[in-house]
């Protein structure tokens, strides 16, 4: 806005901006990832996906019994951005 001053000259006075930030703040939400199979292939894949900086292994549940012979499952839940 401009505003005039006792000489008559015009000035520029800043005034209040709301704009939103040039970047927003990313939005990021739960992604569950489950891994079914014999012991040996997740604790395999577990690890594989660390050598992938994915996740930590100590992110993942412990192994939980499916209740089928030689099966077992884990539970990871990251966020991602989206």
């Amino acid at each position: 806005m401009f505003q005039t001053n006792e000489s008559g000259a015009t000035a520029s006075t800043p005034s209040p901006t709301h704009a939103s930030s040039p970047h927003p703040e990313p939005c990021y939400e739960p992604l569950r990832h489950m891994l079914f199979g014999s012991v040996t292939g997740v604790q395999t894949t577990i690890k594989h996906l660390h050598r992938l900086n994915y996740a930590e292994p100590n992110d993942w549940s412990k192994l939980i019994p499916t209740g089928q012979p030689n099966e077992v499952m884990a539970v990871l839940t990251k966020k991602v951005r989206v």
